[in-house]
C-alpha cells in the first residue's frame, strides 16, 4: 500500500510540532555531496514540505561541525529532531531507506 498525505501527516502529528531538524554533512561540491543534496531537498519537498529545516554543512568550511556531531564519513545525513537521532550516509538515493530512517515508513507511493 503506498504511502499517503494522511499517513505521513498523522505520523508527523505525533513528532510534537510536526518538524523534521535535519543537518546533511558533505565534503565540497563532489559529485557524490551534489547528488546528496539534491536527493535529500526532493525528500523533503516530497515528503515534509514546510515541516522541515535542512541545514548543509560544508565539512571543509566547518570542520568543527564535524568533530562535534562525530561525523566520519560525508555525505552524512543525521536527522536530529523529532528524537530518536537518525544516521544515514551516502548520497541518499535510496528513497525507501531515507523514508525508513525519517520514520515516514518505506512506501515511495
Amino acid at each position: 500500500m503506498a504511502e499517503t498525505r494522511e499517513s505521513v501527516d498523522a505520523i508527523l502529528s505525533r513528532t510534537g510540532d510536526g518538524r523534521y531538524v535535519l543537518r546533511l554533512y558533505v565534503t565540497g561540491s563532489t559529485p557524490l555531496s551534489s547528488r546528496a543534496v539534491a536527493n535529500t531537498k526532493a525528500i523533503c519537498e516530497r515528503w515534509l514540505r514546510g515541516r522541515y529545516r535542512l541545514d548543509v554543512v560544508d565539512l571543509y568550511q566547518q570542520p568543527a561541525l564535524a568533530r562535534g556531531e562525530q561525523i566520519i564519513v560525508a555525505p552524512t545525513l543525521v536527522k536530529q529532531l523529532p528524537l530518536p537521532l537518525r544516521r544515514l550516509i551516502g548520497d541518499l538515493s535510496d528513497t525507501r531507506r531515507v523514508l525508513l530512517a525519517l520514520d515516514l515508513g518505506g512506501n515511495e507511493g
